[in-house]
């Protein structure tokens, strides 16, 4: 019976977001709330920016639907609208980062504050580690870090939004697997009102989520994960989310090595970004998202085998997990032109065998 209620909350969420939205695409453009093109912009003419709150509307009908039964969720709704307001006043006014990123760690702290934590790790030969006082800064810098993550993705037309419905389906399924309630409900609800929003994000978007769109999307990743996935007892479970949305979280590590690496303060924005460099590759705007999607939906399927395996297993996908990353890291020349040595050793082999 819940599992056809959190299905009919799904339905409603998908169709009522995707009749909403373009009543906030006319807001959008009578506030002000646009984005107008520019030279590091994918985008040529002025578009609404105020998309997230179609999906924030959408999430809070899926939720007076179903009804979450968790008093522990009350930190959760309130940092959420924390988010929610920090991305708002971003797309009005772009806040300086430093007020953007107090929202965020005040969002954090109001989750801490319903008692939901990382309070405990998982690993090989030690078992399970209490974090104690650590785990405080831990959850921040898992809330804060994922919220920056899927923020910086959102480069493309559809491509934030793809990338957190993909990583949202891998938490689900692996849910459903432990019979985690609550954390299939907020899922789906999220999975369906991101969905509603792409049906008009998509390449050519119609409307952009904006930052309260990214902001709230990062976090509702990072909270639904660490309801479910850091709760998990199996070896290495805390690696389980890092595969989930290994794209953006590899994305944003290597742009920071990058930056580092030539001398750039980290929070200057550039244009070699993984999307930015399957463009310059020659793929179309839709190949390039579609391409990034099929990444996503790898790595989330590797979390599902990751957090379900043995040992062993688990290991080898850990192990096929950091080559995927390289080699797409090398491909894409996000680290530098040079540092292609998994690439290089394999054209080698190429050479060796035609040779022979």
């Amino acid at each position: 019976m819940m599992y056809i209620k959190i299905i009919v909350s799904f339905v409603i969420t998908v169709l009522f977001t995707i009749f909403t939205t373009p009543l906030f695409k006319k807001l959008a453009f009578k506030i002000g709330a646009t984005d107008a093109p520019s030279s590091r912009k994918m985008h040529v003419n002025t578009m609404p920016r105020l998309g997230g709150l179609s999906i924030v509307s959408g999430v809070i009908i899926g939720l007076l639907i179903i009804q979450p039964n968790d008093i522990g969720l009350i930190g959760v709704y309130v940092g959420g609208v924390i988010i929610v307001f920090t991305g708002v006043l971003d797309d009005l006014f772009s806040i300086r980062p430093s007020v953007k990123l107090l929202g965020q760690i005040l969002a954090a702290i109001a989750v801490i504050s319903s008692g939901l934590l990382i309070d405990k790790l998982t690993v090989p030969i030690l078992g399970s580690v209490e974090l104690g006082f650590f785990s405080y800064a831990v959850t921040v810098i898992w809330i804060v870090g994922m919220v920056n993550a899927i923020n910086l993705v959102d480069g493309l037309d559809g491509l934030a939004a793809g990338i957190s419905s993909i990583a949202l389906t891998s938490i689900a399924i692996i849910a459903i697997a432990d019979q985690r309630l609550i954390v299939i409900q907020l899922s789906m609800v999220v999975i369906g009102s991101t969905i509603g929003f792409l049906y008009h994000n998509f390449y050519p978007a119609k409307i952009f989520m904006g930052d309260t769109g990214a902001l709230f999307l990062g976090y509702s990743i990072a909270v639904i994960s660490m309801l479910g996935l850091f709760k998990n007892v199996a070896v290495f479970s805390f690696l389980g989310p890092i595969i989930i949305v290994a794209v953006p979280i590899f994305d944003t590590f290597f742009a920071i090595i990058r930056r580092a690496i030539n001398g750039q303060r980290i929070g200057v924005a550039d244009k070699k970004h993984i999307h930015h460099r399957l463009l310059d590759m020659g793929y179309s705007h839709k190949a390039a998202v579609l391409i990034i999607y099929f990444f996503s939906a790898f790595f989330g399927l590797m979390a599902i085998v990751f957090t379900s395996a043995s040992t062993q297993v688990s290991v080898l996908v850990l192990i096929a997990v950091i080559l995927g990353i390289q080699v797409i890291a090398e491909l894409t020349h996000i680290i530098s032109e040079e540092q292609r040595h998994i690439t290089t050793f394999f054209k080698k082999i190429l050479k060796l065998m035609k040779r022979n």
